[in-house]
């Protein structure tokens, strides 16, 4: 088939042959995939950030003195709690969430405090506001019909709204469903080994996430695949781009972008053959919001706009480059690299499955190491032997 390059104006028309035995398999959109209900899912980004638009814009954040707060229980259930805020008249209900970052700020377990009844909670939860060394917290309350307190943390936290990430996304990919390059992504077929990139967005192929305390979004340009060299059959090996990106308003974890060329993505949103994995991630520290304008929106626009060229060299000389030529030479460039015996020879003989030949060249090497980790069933093994592969092929580049 002709493949595309990501700068060509012509699309492919119909789905393309993969070779996933190759680079890592990545299983985070695919636990997303699994864990959101319906209501948390997006069918485009225009749906998605008017739902975390509108949620902001009925938030407000403020900073107070946590001995001015006054806690109310009225219940029987520890989380039913309310409590009195300076600056706002009628009290607030905390969130789950909110709750668990409650107890955390004055240093009780959540877990038991739930348990309590709730006069009793109340009264913990009131001594350790009236006794905190912080003296000062930032909360983020909304207004849906009830007050409600979506957030409570320390006064330094920087908070990027879920809204500012999804519009970052938006200025690079529109809708996310295909007016532009970026797109939710297409469906493999195992049968065939086909990456087929138009299919419909539903609820169930959506990749656009947003609950009440995150946002996650995974797209792709499935429709542009790029030829990096060929495979061991003659046929081309064909990559595509995607990134996914994170972030939480209400503090339960950081932003985050992470950028990759990928093969395939299956019906369960698990990422195969990924290579060049990149992750920039963002603490909601003080300077948060200056870092994500400085840092985070603009390496999602650089990646978009780069030219695939110094990926696919970099891959192209790995191929070129033959650092063995004898059992003696692969045994050697492996242990000096800090393999050990018994992992050299899985190596080596993973290489010779899956090719029919023994490596010889970098890419060789490291595509037997990232074949040889999706074996090992601890995540830390498995993360440091695709570290050595990616610094190997670093290097070849």
């Amino acid at each position: 088939m002709n493949t595309m390059t990501i700068n060509s104006s012509q699309p492919v028309t119909k789905g393309f042959r993969v070779d996933i035995s190759r680079g890592q398999n990545i299983g985070r959109v695919s636990s997303e995939w699994f864990s959101r209900p319906d209501d948390e899912r997006y069918l485009s980004l225009t749906e998605l950030y008017d739902a975390v638009k509108s949620r902001a814009d009925r938030a407000k954040a403020r900073t107070v003195e946590s001995r001015a707060v006054r806690v109310e229980a009225g219940r029987d259930d520890a989380e039913r709690l309310s409590l009195i805020v300076p600056g706002q008249e009628q009290p607030i209900a905390p969130t789950h969430w909110s709750f668990g970052q409650l107890c955390s700020l004055v240093g009780a377990p959540a877990s038991y405090m739930r348990q309590l009844p709730a006069p009793l909670a109340g009264i913990n939860v009131q001594h350790g506001l009236l006794s905190h060394r912080g003296e000062l917290v930032k909360t983020l309350e909304t207004d849906d019909g009830r007050a409600e307190l979506r957030a409570v943390t320390g006064p330094d936290y920087g908070r990027i709204w879920d809204h500012e990430l999804v519009a970052a996304v938006m200025k690079i990919a529109g809708n996310g469903t295909g007016d532009t390059m970026w797109k939710v992504p297409g469906v493999l077929d195992w049968a065939t080994m086909t990456h087929n990139p138009f299919v419909d967005i539903t609820k169930d192929t959506t990749t656009l996430y947003a609950s009440d305390r995150d946002v996650f979004l995974f797209l792709v340009d499935d429709a542009h695949p790029i030829e990096a060299g060929r495979l061991p059959n003659g046929e081309p090996d064909l990559y595509f781009r995607g990134f996914y990106c994170w972030n939480s308003e209400v503090g339960s974890k950081t932003l985050g972008i992470a950028s990759f060329y990928l093969r395939a993505v299956c019906m369960n949103r698990n990422l195969w053959g990924v290579e060049g994995f990149e992750e920039i991630t963002i603490r909601h520290s003080k300077f948060a919001a200056q870092r994500f304008a400085y840092e985070a929106a603009p390496a999602l626009t650089s990646f978009a706009n780069s030219s695939p060229a110094p990926f696919v060299a970099g891959i192209k000389a790995a191929r070129e480059r033959i650092v063995a030529r004898t059992d003696e030479d692969r045994e050697s460039f492996l242990r000096k690299r800090g393999f050990s015996k018994a992992e050299t020879g899985k190596i080596i003989e993973t290489v010779l499955q899956e090719e029919g030949r023994p490596p010889e060249s970098i890419f060789d090497f490291v595509a037997g190491m990232t074949a040889h980790a999706r074996n090992k069933p601890h995540q830390d093994t498995r993360l440091e032997l695709e570290g050595k592969a990616k610094t190997l092929l670093e290097k070849a580049g």
